[in-house]
């Protein structure tokens, strides 16, 4: 069978006609160039001690004046081999297809995003998971005080601030809500691990949500089908539904996303709703 097979293949080339040589470049290939999608900057952040790097992304629609001012929509976990890049992406396609307003997107890349994600923790199980946490006061003085000012500074803004994270990101989220809700007109989110500190921020949310009252931010919840998490956002949803009882605050159970998945689904239902586009006007 093989000498089959051999004679076969043998013969096949045989009649086959020659190939004929491929012609020589007629000129040297173009040098690739990058892509370039937005700016990035650093800032050498007191409240941190630290440099941090920060990518932005402006949309352009059909339409849009470039000068015109935007919103703003900051992100952590905002570094390019993070989550800023898919973000930024249903930010274009969401304005461009006119179903949200444009916004000035701002990633913050991470450097120890255990430190700055989190709170003050007494559980010996979370102090286990990085060298150092509780910086997140630290982290929303760098946001407040150094960050905002240099966007300010840089772009034609709007007061209109916005704030998005999931997991430990989502827990930063959340404790800026309770602790300074006036800080972000809008606040999203994601899969937050309210487990941190055995469940505290929760525990003693009830007593900040006159605050989050007054001030009426608007509020996007998701959670994924891990079943920790769905139950502690689906109980901070209730809380602050109580407490604002009025379509400011959204929950979202996607019970078929996992922990790992919900970033970009959640994130693009946020988008829709808490900025969708002005109707078109009558004509």
């Amino acid at each position: 069978m093989r000498l089959i097979v051999l004679s076969l293949l043998l013969s096949a080339v045989s009649a086959a006609p020659l190939m004929a040589a491929e012609p020589a470049p007629s000129a040297q290939a173009a040098a690739a160039t990058p892509l370039v999608i937005g700016e990035t900057f650093t800032i050498e952040s007191k409240a941190l001690g630290e440099t941090r790097r920060i990518n932005v992304y402006r949309p352009q629609p059909w339409g849009l004046d470039p000068k015109a001012a935007l919103p703003v929509l900051y992100m952590a976990d905002g570094g390019i081999g993070e989550d800023f890049l898919h973000v930024a992406g249903l930010v274009q396609v969401l304005s461009g297809n006119g179903s949200m307003r444009p916004f000035l997107l701002v990633g913050i890349e991470n450097t120890e995003r255990r430190r700055d994600m989190t709170g003050p923790s007494s559980d010996p199980q979370d102090q286990k998971i990085a060298p150092r946490i509780g910086g997140s006061a630290a982290y929303r003085s760098f946001l407040r005080d150094e960050l905002m000012p240099q966007v300010r500074q840089r772009y034609p803004t709007t007061d209109e601030r916005a704030l998005i994270g999931e997991s430990l990101a989502g827990l930063f989220v959340v404790e800026t809500l309770l602790q300074e809700p006036t800080l972000f007109n809008s606040y999203i989110a994601l899969d937050p691990s309210l487990w941190w500190n055995r469940g505290t921020m929760l525990a003693a949310a009830a007593k900040q949500l006159p605050a989050v009252t007054r001030a009426q931010p608007r509020v996007f919840l998701a959670s994924s089908g891990q079943p920790e998490l769905a139950a502690s956002a689906a109980q901070l949803a209730t809380l602050l539904q109580q407490a604002s009882p009025s379509p400011l605050v959204k929950y979202l159970p996607l019970p078929e996303e996992t922990h790992a998945t919900i970033y970009h689904p959640a994130a693009l239902q946020a988008l829709r709703t808490l900025f969708p586009a002005p109707p078109p006007a009558s004509p």
